[in-house]
């Protein structure tokens, strides 16, 4: 396993971490909508390709409420591990979650970064896994606060991204049409550019695709 292997629906897994109410109520680093955003680009590109995930919430009946429902109703069926910990490695139930899994390369999110991003990681990187965080996608109780964790994670070996990165290393080549309608509905949906999308379908009509014609006359 290695770094410069680029993520794939083979290789790859999601670990998404305490996105709850009461944990989004303290995140000043980022516009706290963009991160609701960001974090669906993550689950919705994990359930397009396939990809195993991992969903973990801290105190969730008793103090910070459940895991987001526009995330957990992509996966139904799926158990989300609830712990006391601030570490999640430390909750057994999580570390058997991240064992079956199966995969080495895991994309790691979740509030905070400075602690329920960042102590977990540290553990999988010591346990030999690649660990990849979409900044864009994690925030904390301030922009300084975020920004010193980030460089621990990428001074411990983790790997700084985005959320649509991730996405787009899943697709690589537009002209996989069996998820290009896909990735174009996250687009759509939680990005600037999902207005071009809609512009483009509008202006050249419903054949007009990034993959040119060896898609559209498919």
């Amino acid at each position: 396993m290695s770094f410069q292997e680029m993520l794939s629906p083979a290789n790859a897994a999601l670990v998404l971490i305490d996105f709850q109410p009461a944990m989004y109520q303290g995140v000043e680093s980022h516009d706290r909508l963009s991160v609701v955003h960001n974090v669906q680009v993550l689950a919705k590109s994990a359930r397009l390709f396939g990809l195993p995930v991992l969903l973990s919430t801290v105190a969730q009946d008793t103090f910070a409420g459940p895991f987001m429902p526009e995330v957990t109703e992509l996966f139904p069926g799926l158990s989300v591990v609830d712990r006391t910990s601030i570490n999640a490695w430390l909750d057994p139930g999580f570390r058997a979650g991240v064992a079956a899994l199966g995969r080495k390369k895991i994309v790691l999110a979740g509030l905070w970064t400075e602690a329920c991003v960042m102590f977990p990681s540290l553990d999988l990187l010591r346990e030999g896994y690649e660990v990849y965080v979409p900044t864009d996608a994690c925030g904390d109780v301030s922009r300084e606060a975020h920004e010193r964790a980030v460089q621990r994670l990428v001074q411990a070996g983790a790997v700084p991204m985005t959320s649509l990165q991730m996405t787009f290393e899943l697709q690589q080549d537009w002209a996989r049409g069996e998820t290009y309608d896909g990735v174009m509905d996250i687009l759509k949906a939680h990005t600037p550019y999902g207005i071009q999308v809609r512009f483009s379908k509008w202006a050249l009509g419903e054949h007009a695709s990034e993959a040119g014609p060896a898609l559209t006359n498919a």
